[in-house]
C-alpha cells in the first residue's frame, strides 16, 4: 500500500492587475473561481496593500452569485487582512458581517468560511479601528 502526500503551500502575493483579472474572471465564470480563490488568499495573506485587499473582497462579495465558494472566502480573507493589519474600513466589517449572517442562515448561500473571517475580525481587530 503506497501512501500518497499533499502538500499545502500558501499562494504568494500577485501582482495587483493580475489579481483584479483572476477576481473578474473568476466572478464571470464560475470555472474560473479556483484562480480568483487562489489570488484573493494570497493578497490577504502576504500583500501590504489593505486597501486593494478590501477592495477585492467587496467587489467578490457584492458580487459573487449565491452560492459562489468566492463569497465564503472573501469573508476569510478580510478575516486575515484584520489579524495582519488590525484595522478595516467599515464597509469591509458590514461586508464581513453580512456573509457571515447569510452563512449562519443558509451555509449553501455563503460557506461557513465567512463565519471564521468574522470571528477573526472579532479577535484581531482593535476597538474604535473600524474607518
Amino acid at each position: 500500500m503506497t501512501q500518497s502526500h499533499r502538500m499545502f503551500e500558501n499562494p504568494p502575493a500577485l501582482p495587483h492587475d493580475i489579481v483584479t483579472e483572476a477576481v473578474e474572471r473568476g466572478l464571470g465564470d464560475t470555472t474560473h473561481e479556483p484562480s480568483a480563490a487562489v489570488a484573493l488568499v494570497g493578497i490577504a495573506l502576504y500583500d501590504d496593500d489593505r486597501a486593494f485587499i478590501e477592495h477585492c473582497c467587496i467587489e467578490v462579495g457584492m458580487r459573487a452569485e449565491s452560492g459562489s465558494q468566492l463569497l465564503g472566502l472573501a469573508g476569510l480573507c478580510l478575516g486575515h487582512a484584520a489579524r495582519r493589519f488590525g484595522q478595516l474600513s467599515e464597509r469591509a466589517v458590514a461586508l464581513a458581517e453580512a456573509l457571515a449572517t447569510r452563512s449562519e442562515l443558509d451555509p449553501a448561500d455563503v460557506d461557513g468560511r465567512a463565519l471564521d473571517g468574522l470571528d477573526d475580525i472579532r479577535s484581531y481587530l482593535h476597538r474604535g479601528e473600524a474607518e
